[in-house]
């Protein structure tokens, strides 16, 4: 028999918070991809609005059966995304430099946005089975180490280091959450410390160059540093309040590189201004404040810990975004979620937010 119970629990805050930034999405989107120089605009926002339409369908899957289910079929998912993300390296769509789509039909999946799910599912059912009020051990700490670190180097190698970073910011924060003793805590940190260098050396020589160009911007502002010097353009001249919806000249001439995709945040500063730079951020805040209290309200460890890897990843990729589109961070590829274009990413936000949905309806029930 169906639980009405469900339905009265049903999270409409979050559902319309979702929704909303949606909106300011497609509207943003409008007006990056309504210039000239794009010719396939109208092509571009109509996908757009395609892929939320099959995202709230995803997203309403997400949450009809109980997510404790996810605990007992979180080996299979995590293996049936790593075989998806292993493929790309075999049968990958190559383009701009990198190798990181399958082509499935006249879709392409970039199966580097869903792993993140399925990280964020298997360590949840780990550290939900191994929380220890004293701390989870280095020892007991090495599994979601290598459950974490395998999806990592297959990202890291497509290349693409944005998304393969986040994977272990997304880890951290549930390793955390989860609670580390302060031993395995300080030899986590000195790991890090040392593997710095390292992963230095291994980087690829663009990849360098993007880390010393937001050292300094000016040392090739027509090569490295154009993209970073562009976005600084358009986020600054948007001043207080913009000027004004489809003005933004950056925008209009097209100074700015990935415009609907990476960059779409510098529309939005360069047309809205500070103002409206200041309540995106804000609706993106609310959103995780919900995500973060469904995680206090959730009657067991498994749930909470998923809603908080939920939380965390809409949170690095916001901060990631905002940060490289404002100079801060070095440039990588990493969507503004539920705004930039692309597919891969709007499903995963919604599977994440679907995800939440279903541990919100049914936190009346206990383990």
């Amino acid at each position: 028999m169906f639980d009405r119970r469900l339905i009265n629990y049903f999270d409409w805050g979050l559902l319309g918070i979702t929704l909303f930034i949606c909106v300011i999405g497609l509207v943003l989107l409008y007006s990056a991809v309504s210039v000239d120089e794009c010719p396939l605009q109208a092509s571009i926002f109509y996908k757009q609005v395609l892929w939320y339409g099959l995202g709230l369908a995803i997203m309403s899957f997400s949450f009809i059966f109980s997510y404790k289910h996810l605990d007992k079929w979180a080996p299979v998912i995590y293996i049936g995304s790593m075989a998806l993300l292993a493929s790309v390296h075999l049968f990958g769509k190559h383009a701009g430099g990198s190798t990181r789509w399958l082509a499935i039909g006249p879709f392409t999946l970039q199966p580097s946005e869903p792993i993140k799910i399925a990280v964020i599912i298997i360590l949840a059912r780990y550290f939900a089975h191994n929380v220890q009020k004293t701390g989870i051990t280095f020892r007991r700490l090495l599994i979601p180490m290598v459950l974490t670190a395998i999806p990592f180097f297959l990202v890291a190698t497509q290349p693409d280091l944005g998304t393969a970073g986040t994977l272990l910011l997304i880890a951290g924060s549930m390793a955390l959450f989860a609670k580390i003793d302060r031993r395995t805590l300080i030899c986590s940190v000195l790991i890090i410390i040392v593997a710095i260098p390292i992963g230095w050396k291994v980087l690829e020589p663009y990849q360098k160059e993007r880390v010393l160009t937001l050292l300094a911007p000016d040392r090739d502002p027509l090569g490295a540093g154009y993209h970073i010097r562009q976005s600084k353009i358009a986020v600054g001249s948007g001043l207080a309040f913009g000027k004004g919806y489809m003005q933004g000249t950056q925008k209009k001439l097209s100074f700015l590189p990935e415009q609907h995709t990476d960059f779409i945040f510098s529309v939005l500063a360069e047309e809205w201004g500070f103002a409206g730079s200041i309540f995106l951020l804000f609706m993106f805040l609310l959103l995780i404040a919900f995500a973060l209290n469904i995680a206090h309200g959730c009657r067991d460890s498994f749930g909470t810990i998923l809603s908080v890897g939920v939380a965390a990843m809409i949170f690095w990729q916001v901060f990631i975004n905002m940060g490289m589109v404002m100079g801060l961070m070095p440039v990588v590829g990493m969507p503004l979620p539920l705004i930039s274009y692309g597919g891969s990413s709007v499903f995963t936000i919604f599977i994440g937010i679907g995800l939440l949905m279903n541990v919100s309806m049914r936190r009346f029930t206990k383990q």
